[in-house]
């Protein structure tokens, strides 16, 4: 698999498992974070600017926040691929227990690092209608 597409499976598994399991350790948080780049940015389905403080501070208070979350991911593309990183969209459906899903379309800007680790630069998210 391409390791881009890797990538935001993997990252998706580790946000899943944070934000819905209370019991989670500490260094599942430091992990998923390792992940992204110190320079990253995102723009939220609704259209707040979160920064790479603004989401360590939002994976630092969620541990368990939702429990029973379910995360799948579908239809990832690469739309550009250099030496530098790559550029992916996909979408996202999120569903809590007894709750209606939620589907987003994202774009992932990525970096590598300087031992060719895939970092997250940048995130937008969009919502869609189901």
């Amino acid at each position: 698999m391409n390791r881009y597409f890797q990538e935001v499976l993997d990252a998706h598994t580790l946000i899943r498992r944070w934000l819905g399991d209370g019991d989670s350790p500490v260094a599942m948080c430091d992990d998923l974070l390792a992940r992204f780049s110190l320079d990253y940015s995102m723009v939220t389905p609704g259209g707040a600017l979160l920064d790479f403080p603004s989401l360590t501070t939002f994976f630092r208070a969620q541990c368990g926040a939702r429990p029973g979350l379910e995360i799948e991911i579908d239809n990832m593309q690469l739309i550009a691929e250099s030496a530098a990183g790559a550029t992916v969209t996909y979408q996202e459906r999120q569903q809590l227990p007894g709750q209606e899903a939620t589907l987003r379309f994202s774009t992932v800007v990525f970096e590598l690092g300087a031992d060719n680790r895939v970092v997250w630069r940048h995130l937008h998210e969009t919502m869609l209608p189901l």
